[in-house]
This record gives C-alpha cells, structure tokens and sequence, in this order.
C-alpha cells in the first residue's frame, strides 16, 4: 500500500492503462477485460486489473494534470513495479488535417514545465516515447483500419490557456495536439526505465472549434484503448 493506492502486493499488473478520468478507467475494465477485480478506491481514483488476451492488465486512473498523474505513475512503477505504462486519453488538435475522432500516437511532448522541472534546472529535456511501444501501436492502428497521426503533442499545464500566441507557435511548429499529462509520464519512463507511451483521442478542434459529442466519446475511446492493449501485447 502507498498514500494513494490501497492495491495489495501483486494486485497491480506490470502492463498499465492510464485514463486521466476514473470513471473511465472502470469504462475500459468492465469493456475490455475479463474478470475486472477493482483494486484501488482512495480518493476515488478507481483501478482495475483484469487479464487481456490471457494477459494481465491493470487499468488506473490518473487524474487531471502532470502533478496528478505524477503521483500515480511514480507510486505504481517504484511501489507495484508496473514496467510499461500507457496513457489513454482525450487531446486537443492543433492541426487542420487532424480531424475530431483521430487518433494522435505521441512521439514527443513538449511544455513549459513539469513536476520534474525542478530536477533539469537549465536544461530543456525533450521527453519521447518508447520506441518499442510507438511502433507496436503503430501498427496496431493500421491493422485496424485507422491512420494514426504521429509527432509531437503539447502536454499543459493549465486547462484554460490564456497563450494564444504560444498556441499559434506550436502549430506553425507542427505539435499535433494537446493534452495535460503525457510530457511528465514520459520523463518518468525515462527516469525509471520503464515504457511510456500516449495514445490519444481527438475530441475537440482548437483551430475548427469543433468538438466531439459526450455521447460519442465511449465508441471513439474503445479504438485507443484497443490499440494500447495491443501494442502492450504484439502478436
């Protein structure tokens, strides 16, 4: 047990699913696995580990922001030994050619700071995904019929921006989307060599100003969570 998760020793599966929505998180469980056993409750940050495919899975929220899911992602890798974390969520897109429902596969994130800015000082750490895991999931996608979109992402952290001109900057920069939590997961992975990747859905346009209907969410989530999975588990 941690301060935040409650999880008994080997309850939590070294393969995790990071939603930042607990809601969520319990969502994907109850859909994608079998025999969801909910194995953390503190605070209301649900999880759940279950078995895909014969594999065992753990599906944990991490709340709202990179101080949020630093909390989880560092408890779950020192405290349960979770060694390839995913996180499966909702971005912004920055680009016209990336539409509402498409799914974004992270390379890099960028951001003014991070949980662990304090750690670089003066340096601007480039946080980049496993190269394993991005190219797993690639292909994932592509098997499924979808194209996934794949570069940078801008992960912020406040929801309500008030940089319009940052904003314009990263997309004449080419950054892809936006989100609040990837850039601190993938220093983590660095930090602890351990697997980090984020795959993402569009579900709002800041250039269109179109966003996706709460009703439609679920359906255009299941492909991102089907994609994590299978690149946790090529083959």
């Amino acid at each position: 047990m941690t301060v935040h998760i409650d999880a008994k020793p080997g309850q939590i599966a070294e393969t995790v699913l990071m939603p930042g929505d607990p809601l969520r998180a319990q969502w994907a469980a109850e859909t994608f696995l079998e025999n969801p056993e909910c194995v953390n409750r503190v605070r209301g940050m649900f999880g759940f580990t279950g078995t895909w495919k014969g594999n065992r899975v753990t599906i944990h929220g991490s709340g709202m922001g990179m101080p949020s899911l630093s909390i989880y992602a560092n408890e779950l890798i020192r405290d349960y030994g979770a060694k390839t974390l995913i996180r499966i969520g909702s971005c912004g897109a920055m680009q016209e050619r990336v539409a509402i429902r498409d799914v974004i596969i992270a390379m890099t994130a960028s951001s003014l700071s991070t949980p662990s800015r304090g750690i670089f000082r003066d340096l601007n750490y480039a946080p980049c995904a496993d190269y394993g895991l991005l190219r797993s999931a690639a292909d994932a996608a592509l098997a499924r019929g979808i194209t996934p979109h794949m570069g940078g992402i801008y992960s912020s952290d406040v929801f309500y921006d008030e940089r319009p001109d940052l904003n314009e900057e990263m997309m004449r920069h080419g950054i892809l989307g936006v989100e609040m939590e990837a850039a601190e997961l993938y220093t983590l992975g660095a930090r602890y060599g351990v697997r980090a990747l984020a795959v993402l859905t569009v579900s709002d346009h800041l250039v269109t100003h179109e966003a996706l209907p709460s009703e439609d969410r679920e359906r255009s989530f299941g492909d991102m969570v089907e994609i994590a999975l299978e690149a946790a588990f090529p083959g």
